[in-house]
């Protein structure tokens, strides 16, 4: 599977008392890796990257790297809301065996387009990696838009981007002006599907955790209507996972189904309420089939 196409599983980072949980996510990389998996990023939101120390986010790269070796690509989310941290992540996480980065839209300082634009080209031509865009203004507020794509796809190494704004609309926008080598790639796993349907190569997934066969699967060929009925059929289980910010559910489904020993998450983030936990309990045990 090319670089960035398929599904990728967008990994969290277990703690146990405050520090990496190696062991942990050993367990997640070898059930991921049986399950056919095409890909993991590392230091993505999912991971907790804003509260992960810069020499954790590297040594768990290099954890990862070791333990999937040729079988399935590695990618580091390096993105910031400065362009010269975000260089000298990615520089660093290039000398450090990815593959290829992930960088989101910088957060917080709403940058317009025409900043955008040269932010991910001075990022870009800062290293020889290829690079994903990632367009989640959910999350960063400001949002890449169509002439600012169209404008990055023209950067040599700028070779895909993660769609994650759920607006199947914008996705199809997206598609339209997508050069024929350019990889638009979902970041949001309810549209995801729906987005392949119209032409999209692949998925950056957190469902991808708790059901990485179905994923990669349905990533490896192309979508049919059974399909498509059945994603529909689960989008409950999917929608579990988001009911509080995410990594939060999603550890606690790791944790609850065990796969990994604490559902540990780092301040600012607090565990799932106790009435929380139940619904998702109750939801795990409702698709237990359609797991793993």
């Amino acid at each position: 599977m090319k670089l960035f196409e398929g599904a990728y599983t967008a990994l969290v980072t277990p703690f146990l008392q405050g520090k990496v949980d190696f062991a942990s996510l050993e367990k997640i990389i070898d059930m991921q890796l049986k399950a056919g998996i095409h890909g993991f990023v590392v230091n993505g939101t999912t991971a907790e990257s804003p509260t992960l120390l810069r020499e954790e986010a590297f040594d768990i790269l290099k954890f990862v790297k070791e333990k999937v070796g040729k079988t399935a690509h590695v990618i580091f989310g390096s993105g910031t809301n400065s362009t010269a941290s975000t260089i000298e992540l990615s520089q660093q996480a290039e000398k450090n065996g990815a593959e290829g980065l992930l960088v989101v839209v910088p957060y917080y300082n709403k940058p317009p387009q025409k900043g955008l634009g040269l932010h991910f080209k001075k990022v870009a031509e800062s290293v020889s990696l290829p690079v994903m865009l990632y367009n989640v203004p959910g999350r960063t507020i400001t949002g890449l838009n169509l002439a600012t794509i169209a404008q990055l796809q023209e950067v040599k190494n700028i070779v895909a981007i993660k769609e994650a704004t759920g607006d199947l609309d914008f996705g199809r926008q997206v598609l339209l002006a997508a050069k024929k080598d350019f990889i638009v790639s979902s970041g949001d796993d309810e549209t995801a599907l729906a987005l392949k349907k119209l032409g999209g190569k692949g998925i950056v997934s957190v469902c991808s955790h708790i059901m990485p066969t179905s994923m990669a699967k349905w990533f490896s060929s192309e979508t049919t209507d059974k399909e498509l009925r059945d994603f529909e059929g689960i989008k409950e289980m999917i929608r579990a996972l988001y009911m509080s910010s995410n990594p939060i559910p999603v550890k606690a489904a790791l944790h609850l189904m065990g796969i990994i020993r604490s559902d540990e998450v780092r301040l600012p983030l607090s565990p799932l309420e106790l009435e929380q936990k139940k619904n998702l309990e109750s939801a795990l045990k409702k698709f237990e089939k359609a797991l793993l």
